[in-house]
């Protein structure tokens, strides 16, 4: 709960990405750049999974370059049409014919109108000239010709809507709807989009020879801009048409008449589901099958593949090749065929997913395609409760690991954030054909974890920067790293702990730089009091200054250590190793060794920046300080390296401690026991001190009770094993001298020190 306290401006600014999802989601505020991400994505996606295999059912008849090359310019004859009629539904004996283009002018290349008028104006008195017009009317009408053609035949025209002030109407739909308006909620509107499919008052279909001839015809109409980009992503396959000229109700797009007539012609019933005001159109059933539609009635275009001639998708053969006979017979039996034109000056190129330039007639073949292979898309009705789920989720989880992890971890966080939204919407993608939203969910996680590492790198960054500004000479490599965890918990500001000081200084120093040149003397300096700082660092220790031949460390800060005392006698232990280390290399090179007097105290201290206005630094005050100095000052009166008060004795219970002395130092008037550390504590090194520490002990004890013949004879042994043992010589000496002189009643047993 603490680190969510720490860290809720973070948390904060890292949700706010998600709050302007959310309102996308929802649709309280829409924003136009996250629905273009999603159709851009839409269409990858839709790229990335196309089967690209040739689909052998749907074949089209093109009038491309070179049917206009050998067959003349288009519009065609309508002769030359029922021909190629007649040779795709005879001879080749194609399963469904649909026409994706139109026939809404009478076809006066025969010259029939004009005879007609010759022979009743001009000519009109020449015999027989009048009857002899009429006698060849049937083989010069192309019209009727065509519409004999298409007769009785599995064909489908194509039409399109208009919607227009006021209304226009030209040639003839469809003698009934294939959906009735009362199958349809009413909603009262009249707009192009009103509550269910499009709407238009107006059209342009074929003349009505032809309409009637062929009783099955679609509307070509598709929603180009209907997202504002001008790229067919749907078809309507109905649409309502409310004007006078036709039954009114919902029309079928060609696509959908021609599969109809090549699957038995399955009744088209509209699907609907409840929601909070009027029903949503939620299908088409065709028989069996299910075709899920959006509110316009438009089906997703499940795109094959590349499109065109040499796209792979779909065979293309040439208009002429068929008017010329050079197919094989019956080499297009049962195909469902689809006559449309390529050729670029006629205009049917449209904007899709696949390609800026894909063939109008493709289009209607791939919805075909899609509706035989039941390879359908939709939009469920829950879409916007999976974005609004799918955002909350990751947004969530962003916010709250983003902000508690480490920086690896934050982006490896963040990418496996997108891999999962990715992943899931792939696999109800391909898996069960379901358009899902990705685009808010995605640029929320992009915009928190920009935010989130934003705010890491130039708000927490900058104080964490700052802290090692302060610190970094201070305190180990080690130490600052874990202040960076939290560098809000540290700061200069002084305040008064339990920590452990340690000061300590090289003897007979002047003696040595009276040996050396500057140079090697630095050197010499440099090497030792780096020796030491390392020892000092690798024990979590502080090093607060050098003074000269002396350096001063502390251990409780700036990091509470509950060990400052245990960390502060290894350190103090190890450094006087290594002094040993460095004579060793003295010793076989000919220079002085160097000896060193090491003294620790525990207690309350106050730490923080301290100095004036021209010179602070970060260091520890206080009475324990002192005491410090003054014990590192008593190592050589007692022979030893390190003298230790009893305060840090206490808190280092896992050494093997040998009592020095009480003492009196200079500036403090009660008597401090001081001990010396032997090492380690062990069952080894406990075994191996326990006799003579007990029997130091009662030399001790006797001493202060000035007992001191007892104290001599118990000393004796210890001096005989140890005559060089400099604290057993002090003893000594004090035994002896004492021993001359009568008791003393107030005497404590303490040594006064009155200088360091």
């Amino acid at each position: 709960m603490s680190e969510l306290r720490r860290h809720w401006p973070r948390i904060a600014i890292t949700l706010l990405p998600l709050l302007l999802a959310l309102a996308h989601a929802t649709g309280a505020w829409p924003l136009s750049a996250l629905e273009r991400l999603d159709r851009l994505i839409y269409d990858i996606r839709l790229r990335a999974t196309m089967p690209r295999t040739l689909e052998t059912r749907v074949v089209i008849v093109d009038v491309d370059d070179a049917s206009l090359a050998r067959q003349g310019q288009w519009p065609w004859a309508r002769d030359k049409m029922a021909a190629l009629t007649t040779e795709l539904l005879s001879r080749q004996q194609a399963a469904v014919v649909g026409f994706d283009v139109m026939f809404l002018e009478p076809d006066r290349s025969s010259g029939l109108d004009r005879l007609r008028e010759l022979a009743s104006g001009p000519l009109k008195d020449m015999p027989g000239l009048a009857s002899e017009v009429e006698r060849l009317a049937p083989s010069l009408d192309h019209d009727a010709t065509f519409a004999e053609a298409l007769k009785g035949r599995p064909v489908a025209l194509g039409y399109y809507f208009t919607r227009t002030q006021p209304p226009r109407a030209k040639g003839q739909l469809p003698a009934a709807p294939v959906v009735s308006g009362d199958s349809f909620p009413t909603d009262g509107t009249s707009d192009a989009f009103g509550t269910y499919g499009t709407s238009w008052n107006g059209f342009g279909a074929s003349l009505p020879a032809l309409a009637q001839a062929a009783p099955v015809a679609g509307f070509l109409n598709t929603l180009v801009g209907a997202n504002g980009d001008g790229v067919i992503r749907s078809v309507p396959l109905v649409a309502r048409y409310e004007g006078d000229q036709a039954q009114p109700g919902y029309y079928e797009s060609l696509a959908l008449a021609v599969y109809r007539l090549a699957n038995g012609a399955p009744a088209v019933h509209p699907a609907f589901v409840s929601g909070a005001g009027a029903p949503r159109l939620e299908s088409l059933r065709l028989g069996p099958l299910r075709v899920p539609v959006d509110r316009t009635a438009s089906m997703r275009v499940p795109f094959r593949g590349p499109g065109g001639p040499d796209g792979g998708s779909f065979r293309y053969v040439s208009a002429a090749d068929v008017l010329e006979g050079k197919l094989a017979p019956g080499e297009l039996k049962d195909r469902i065929v689809l006559l449309g034109a390529t050729a670029p000056g006629l205009q049917d190129l449209r904007a899709t997913p696949v390609d800026a330039a894909f063939p109008g007639v493709e289009v209607h073949a791939n919805v075909v395609s899609g509706l035989l292979d039941r390879r359908l898309l939709s939009v469920p009705d829950y879409a916007p409760g999976y974005e609004v789920l799918s955002v909350l989720t990751a947004g969530l989880v962003l916010a709250f690991g983003l902000s508690l992890l480490s920086a690896p971890r934050a982006v490896l966080l963040a990418a496996g954030t997108v891999a999962a939204l990715a992943g899931v919407n792939a696999w109800l993608y391909m898996a069960h054909g379901l358009v899902l939203p990705l685009a808010s969910a995605l640029a929320m996680t992009a915009l928190a974890f920009a935010l989130n590492m934003s705010w890491g790198y130039f708000v927490e960054s900058h104080a964490r920067r700052g802290l090692v500004r302060l610190f970094g000479t201070y305190v180990p490599p080690q130490l600052v790293d874990e202040m960076l965890v939290h560098p809000d918990r540290y700061s200069m500001r002084a305040e008064s702990k339990p920590m452990t000081v340690l000061f300590c200084d090289m003897r007979d120093f002047t003696r040595l730089s009276e040996q050396m040149p500057p140079a090697e003397l630095q050197a010499f300096l440099n090497t030792v009091f780096s020796r030491l700082t390392d020892v000092i660092s690798a024990h979590r220790g502080t090093v607060d200054k050098y003074m000269g031949d002396c350096v001063m460390a502390f251990w409780g800060a700036p990091i509470d250590t509950p060990e400052h005392a245990t960390l502060a006698v290894r350190a103090a232990l190890d450094m006087a190793d290594a002094v040993h280390d460095i004579n060793r290399l003295h010793r076989a090179s000919g220079r002085p060794e160097i000896s060193v007097g090491i003294g620790i105290n525990s207690g309350v201290m106050s730490v923080g920046d301290m100095g004036s206005a021209a010179r602070r630094s970060y260091t520890v005050v206080g009475d324990a300080v002192n005491l410090a100095s003054r014990l590192e000052g008593l190592s050589g009166h007692y022979g030893v390296e390190i003298v230790a008060s009893g305060a840090t004795r206490e808190l280092a219970p896992e050494h093997v401690w040998q009592e020095l002395d009480s003492v009196r130092v200079k500036g403090k008037a009660q008597a401090v026991a001081v001990f010396t550390p032997l090492a380690a504590r062990t069952p080894e090194t406990v075994a191996q001190t326990r006799q003579l520490l007990e029997r130091w002990s009662e030399v001790l004890a006797a001493y202060r009770r000035q007992d001191w013949a007892v104290g001599r004879n118990l000393l004796a042994p210890l001096l005989a094993a140890d005559a060089k043992k400099v604290l057993y010589q002090l003893y000594a000496q004090r035994l002896a001298s004492m021993a001359l002189r009568p008791q003393d009643p107030t005497w404590d047993g303490a040594t006064r020190f009155e200088t360091k």
